[in-house]
């Protein structure tokens, strides 16, 4: 596995809101000021957010963005895979992304293909936005 920058500027975003505790809507420019996003990169993030249904978003004067759900009910794990897919490092072993791949062949090695798979996604599985902000 290995996170694009969408993912890490979508986790960058969500951590910021987490932290704001604002009851109101925030603006794009206001989240993409202070974790230094680019505007235009963040809009795009920001929308496939709202439609994974972790923001919601208002327009207007006083529109933007704000978690749709508590913070200590967003998972690490689901916003990588919103963005980035599996987080296997290969997707023999993958519980979500499975295709077949070349490393079958040699059972061992999937096995520690596996173990990694098993940690990571339990980690990020068990890690939510409220115990990183």
């Amino acid at each position: 596995m290995k996170l694009t920058s969408r993912s890490e500027y979508a986790l960058l975003a969500l951590v910021y809101l987490a932290r704001s505790n604002a009851t109101g809507y925030v603006s794009a420019e206001t989240i993409a000021e202070a974790p230094k996003i680019p505007a235009k990169f963040l809009e795009q993030i920001l929308l496939a957010l709202t439609r994974g249904k972790y923001l919601r978003s208002s327009k207007g004067q006083h529109g933007g963005y704000k978690l749709a759900k508590s913070s200590d009910k967003i998972s690490l794990a689901e916003i990588i895979r919103l963005f980035d897919g599996a987080l296997a490092p290969t997707e023999s072993v993958s519980k979500y992304f499975y295709e077949s791949t070349p490393i079958e062949k040699e059972k061992k090695l999937v096995s520690v293909f596996r173990d990694i798979r098993d940690y990571v996604s339990e980690k990020l599985e068990n890690t939510t936005l409220a115990d990183v902000s």
